[in-house]
């Protein structure tokens, strides 16, 4: 991943997460105009911000690099919930995703 992708996707889950780059800047420690500087791409963060970054926006750094998801935190909770259904419920919920990718 390149620094404009880096920064378009931090800037797409801190958005999707609903808060501002300067309360996130702050949540995490760091000067109020932090995650705007790596947004901007003026900056990397450093490796132990980049996990201090993952863990605000409650994604794994595997999910942050996952750029063909969109939605992480999502994707993970209905993952979860996948594995609580027996066989029939996911045959059925197969049939249902196959059915929207259809249309």
């Amino acid at each position: 991943m390149y620094e404009k992708e880096f920064a378009q996707r931090l800037a797409q889950l801190r958005t999707q997460k609903g808060v501002s780059a300067r309360d996130m800047s702050l949540s995490i420690g760091q000067n109020p105009g932090y995650i705007n500087t790596i947004e901007n791409g003026k900056a990397f963060p450093t490796m132990a911000n980049f996990f201090y970054i993952c863990e605000f926006l409650d994604i794994t750094p595997q999910e942050f690099f996952d750029i063909s998801s969109n939605s992480p935190v999502k994707l993970r909770k209905l993952m979860e919930n996948i594995k609580k259904l027996n066989t029939q419920q996911i045959d059925s919920l197969a049939i249902i995703v196959d059915g929207m990718l259809n249309k």
